[in-house]
C-alpha cells in the first residue's frame, strides 16, 4: 500500500533546478527514503526524464560500501556523468559517506547536476544540518502523516480513524500494522533501539534511565507551561534525582534536534514581544508521545491540542502561545490585572491566524469562555475555535469561527477556506 506524500513531492518539484542541496530532513521512519526514491523518482520519469540521467545511491546497502570512500565515489561520479543534460542525483543514507559535507559541495559546483540527498542519523537530521553546507543547502523538513494522509489510506471511517491516530500517531510503519499489537510493538522498539539509541548514541548519554524518565515527564505534560528549572524541579520531586536544570535543558536540545518534540514559545500578542519562559513542548508523533508514558494519561484534550500544533506546523506556519493582557473589574469596582492565553498564534509571511483548541463547547458558557482571549486580542486577524461538538462551521454573535476538528483537519486549505 503506497502513502502518497503529494505536499511534500511537490516541494521537492518546486525546488528542481535551484542550485541548490536539496536536504530532506525528518524524523527517523517518517518516509523521507520513500519519497525521494520511490515518487519523486517516478514523478521524474513521467516527465521524461531519461533513466540514465537519474543517479542513485543508497549508502548503507552492503553492495555499495566501496563508494563510501570520498574519492572511490568521486570517480564513480565522474564516469556516470558524462553526457549532456540535466542529471538528478539521489542519496540515501548520506551521511556513512567519507566527508559527506565536501563531496556534495563540489558535485554542486558542476553545471548539470541537480543534488537531492537523506539520511537517517540523529546527526544528519539535526537542525542545524544547513550550516554544514555553507549556505547552499535547501532543507524540506518531512514529517510524520497528517491525519488526512493518515486517512487516505485508512480503511474505516474518520471517528474511528481519530481515535487510532491520536493513540498510534502517523508512522508509516506503525500505519501499515495491520493489528493493535504490532502497532504498539513497532512504536516501542522504534522508540527505544531507533530515537532514543541514537541520541544516547551521539551526545555520549551514560544515565539512559534519567534521560527516559525525562522523555516520560515531556509526554505527560504535553500542552503544559514548563521550563527547564521547573522540569528539574519536578525531576527531584518525582524521582529523587539530583538532575541539574542545565542538563535538562541540554536533554531537551537533545531531543528537539532529533525532531522528536517541539518547543512553542510564548508570545506577547499586544506587546509584540515573545516572553523567554515558561514553554510549551510537543511531541512531533502523538504514537511515539502514547509509548513514553505505556498508552496511559491518553487524554484526549491534550492529544487534540498536539494533532493541532502538528497540522500547523505541517501547513508551514510559525506556530506560538498567545499572552493576553488585560485589566478587567472586579465585583467590588477594584480592577485587576490578567494574563489569558490564545493556544496557537500561527504566522506565516503577512498572514495571521489565532486558534484556539477546545474539545467540546457544550455550552454558551464554554463557547464565552474560549473565545474571551480571542476577542481582547483588538485586531481583525481571524480568531477560530475549534472542537469536536461543531457539526458544521458556524461563527459567534461577536465573529469567531467555531469550526469541527475533522473540516480543520482534513481541508488543507481550512484556516484560508473557511
Amino acid at each position: 500500500m503506497e502513502i502518497k506524500r503529494d505536499l511534500y513531492l511537490h516541494k521537492l518539484v518546486e525546488r528542481m533546478g535551484n542550485g541548490f542541496i536539496k536536504v530532506i530532513t525528518g524524523i527517523r521512519r517518517c518516509g523521507k527514503s520513500y519519497l525521494v526514491f520511490r515518487q519523486f523518482k517516478t514523478y521524474l520519469l513521467q516527465h521524461g526524464i531519461d533513466a540514465g540521467h537519474i543517479f542513485e545511491m543508497d549508502f548503507d546497502d552492503r553492495r555499495n560500501a566501496r563508494y563510501r570512500d570520498p574519492d572511490v565515489f568521486d570517480e564513480y561520479v565522474d564516469r556516470k556523468l558524462e553526457g549532456e543534460g540535466t542529471y538528478y542525483i539521489l542519496l540515501d543514507e548520506v551521511q556513512l559517506l567519507g566527508d559527506f559535507v565536501g563531496v556534495l559541495n563540489g558535485l554542486l559546483r558542476r553545471p548539470n547536476v541537480d543534488i537531492y540527498v537523506t539520511g537517517s542519523n540523529a546527526k544528519f537530521l539535526s537542525k542545524d544540518v544547513i550550516t554544514e553546507f555553507s549556505g547552499r543547502g535547501d532543507e524540506v523538513h518531512l514529517n510524520p502523516l497528517s491525519f488526512s494522509e493518515f486517512m487516505s489510506v485508512y480503511p474505516g471511517n474518520k471517528y474511528d480513524g481519530w481515535n487510532e491516530y491520536r493513540l498510534y500517531g502517523g508512522l508509516p510503519p506503525v500505519v501499515l500494522q495491520k493489528s493493535v499489537e504490532a502497532k504498539i510493538q513497532t512504536l516501542e522498539s522504534l522508540n527505544t533501539e531507533t530515537y532514543i539509541s541514537d541520541i544516547l548514541r551521539r551526545h555520549r548519554i551514560h544515565n539512559s534511565v534519567e534521560f527516559k524518565e525525562l522523555m516520560q515527564v515531556l509526554a505527560s505534560d504535553i500542552g503544559s507551561l514548563t521550563n527547564p528549572t521547573k522540569l528539574a524541579d519536578t525531576f527531584r520531586s518525582r524521582h529523587k534525582s539530583t538532575i541539574s536544570k542545565n542538563t535538562v535543558d541540554h536533554y531537551i536540545e537533545y531531543l528537539s534536534d532529533a525532531f522528536l518534540i517541539e518547543k512553542a514559545q510564548r508570545y506577547d500578542v499586544k506587546g509584540r514581544r515573545y516572553i523567554n519562559s515558561p514553554f510549551k513542548y510537543y511531541f512531533t508523533d502523538l504514537g511515539l508521545r502514547n509509548a513514553q508514558i505505556d498508552f496511559r494519561q491518553v487524554e484526549d484534550t491534550h492529544l487534540m491540542e498536539n494533532a493541532l500544533y502538528n497540522e500547523l506546523r505541517i501547513r508551514g506556519y510559525h506556530v506560538d502561545v498567545g499572552v493576553v493582557d488585560t485589566v478587567e473589574r472586579k465585583d467590588d469596582g477594584s480592577t485587576q490585572k490578567k494574563k489569558l492565553e490564545i493556544d496557537f498564534v500561527c504566522n506565516k509571511a503577512s498572514r495571521r491566524f489565532y486558534v484556539q483548541s477546545a474539545f467540546a463547547l457544550p455550552d454558551a458558557e464554554k463557547t464565552a469562555q474560549e473565545q474571551r482571549p480571542l476577542l481582547k486580542v483588538g485586531d481583525s486577524f481571524k480568531k477560530i475555535i475549534v472542537t469536536t461538538t461543531a457539526p458544521a462551521p458556524w461563527y459567534t454573535d461577536e465573529g469567531v469561527l467555531v469550526t469541527g476538528l475533522f473540516d480543520f483537519l482534513l481541508d488543507k486549505d481550512s484556516l484560508e477556506r473557511l
